[in-house]
């Protein structure tokens, strides 16, 4: 009885060892495939950013300044059409009535304020601005600006639009915050049809006492999206395939 409790309990281990681990997908990039980066603004990537204090840890060290520079690079040396789904508030948000928690918190920090739409005045360089080493790729043709996300996720923007009308089926998602609108987003475009997968450390997300977005998001990633990559693990992929 003792050999056969043993054996049952090989059994159990072994069934749950093979069935209980979360499946990870192959992700094969192709024709249809584009990069997509959220917020790669001061205000989230810069010392000087106005949420530099709960996410530079998570920013330096997931290595996520250095991560996103190198996804243009790799999307302009592979031709992989990138798609920026940028966050701005214009004056006219700040009448909003009523917020969520970070939204009010966004609005009070003055996060990502610009004047209007066709108002630059006091733009560049400002927390709502790229950080400068990204204008450099995002001022070429392989890029996509679309409208601006006004909470979190895209569905007030163009980016589903902008992808099909340039017959892109899948998506890389990558950009800040890791939690908020890198999930968002994740969560939204696999609603609508996409296949997508992320780059993990080319995220990075706010990180407080008792609170861990990071973490947060990096389950959420793995729970949900076709794959999570690493920036290294992209980079060979995609030497593979030349």
């Amino acid at each position: 009885m003792k050999n056969l409790n043993g054996t049952i309990l090989i059994v159990l281990i072994t069934i749950f060892n093979v069935f209980g681990q979360l499946p990870d997908r192959k992700f094969d990039i192709d024709e249809v495939t584009a990069i997509v980066i959220t917020d790669p603004q001061n205000d989230f990537l810069s010392p000087e950013g106005v949420t530099w204090g709960v996410v530079g840890k998570s920013v330096e060290e997931n290595n996520t300044v250095e991560n996103i520079e190198e996804l243009f690079k790799l999307a302009e040396a592979n031709g992989i059409k990138v798609f920026v789904s940028p966050h701005y508030y214009y004056d006219h948000d700040h009448e909003w009535k009523f917020e969520g928690a970070l939204e009010k918190l966004m609005h009070d920090i003055s996060m990502f304020d610009r004047g209007d739409q066709l108002n630059k005045k006091g733009f560049k360089g400002s927390g709502a601005d790229w950080l400068e080493q990204y204008k450099k790729y995002i001022d070429k043709d392989f890029v996509t600006l679309v409208g601006p996300h006004k909470i979190f996720g895209p569905e007030q923007n163009d980016l589903s639009l902008q992808l099909r009308k340039q017959k892109i089926d899948k998506v890389i998602l990558a950009g800040m915050s890791g939690n908020l609108c890198v999930e968002a987003h994740m969560r939204e475009l696999i609603e609508d049809g996409f296949e997508v997968a992320v780059v993990g450390d080319a995220t990075a997300s706010a990180i407080l006492p008792g609170l861990d977005g990071n973490a947060a998001a990096q389950t959420n990633f793995k729970m949900i999206s076709s794959h999570v990559y690493s920036t290294e693990e992209l980079k060979n992929d995609l030497k593979n395939k030349k």
